[in-house]
């Protein structure tokens, strides 16, 4: 079978789970707030050059209504872009630690954010369901990803892996994301689980 074909089975195979995929879990299916906080650096710099991408959403958005074709675009996009760009540092692309900026053919974790979060807006989601989201590794490093804000409950687009997860599923650590209402403004997640660390480097 070849990688495209084994991708598309993949898509409805999880399709076909999708009904099923939310109801067991042990934690709330959507993320938890806990009111403002200031966005990471590299965004706050990447609003003032675009800022355009960062103003008050038109309305304020349901979550998304997930359906058959909607988990599949977010499925293709997730792919696709992971597929498209290839990972390196800021430092290696243009020698500064952090610079947030639509990627080519390169780019860091927020870029990888930064693309799908384009791409599933111009296939017709809301952006207040396309959300910048900064979490843990459990390792203590930082790392961005894409919350997809759903009735099916909060969903993660990650650029270190193609399987589309519910954010309790993943191994991260969830510290704080771009606001449902503002895409310029940031709001504090409650994680909302017993994560045993002893010590965890944060930002």
């Amino acid at each position: 079978m070849t990688k495209a074909k084994s991708f598309k089975a993949g898509i409805f195979g999880a399709l076909g789970t999708l009904a099923l995929a939310t109801s067991a879990f042990a934690f709330p299916a959507n993320m938890e707030t806990e009111g403002p906080t200031n966005p990471p650096v590299g965004h706050y710099e990447f609003c003032r050059t675009a800022p355009d991408e960062c103003r008050a959403n038109p309305t304020k958005a349901e979550p998304l209504t997930l359906t058959r074709e909607t988990w599949k675009t977010i499925l293709e996009v997730n792919y696709d872009v992971n597929e498209k760009i290839t990972p390196m540092t800021d430092k290696e692309i243009y020698g500064v630690e952090e610079h947030w900026a639509y990627p080519d053919t390169v780019g860091d974790c927020e870029d990888y954010v930064l693309l799908k979060r384009r791409d599933l807006m111009q296939a017709g989601i809301a952006p207040g369901n396309l959300l910048i989201t900064v979490v843990l590794q459990p390792n203590g490093d930082g790392h961005a990803v894409l919350t997809v804000r759903t009735d099916r409950g909060d969903f993660i687009l990650d650029n270190m892996r193609s399987k589309v997860l519910i954010w309790s599923d993943t191994e991260y650590t969830y510290l704080k994301r771009q606001s449902v209402d503002h895409a310029g403004r940031w709001v504090k997640l409650q994680d909302g689980r017993a994560v045993a660390v002893g010590s965890v480097r944060t930002q």
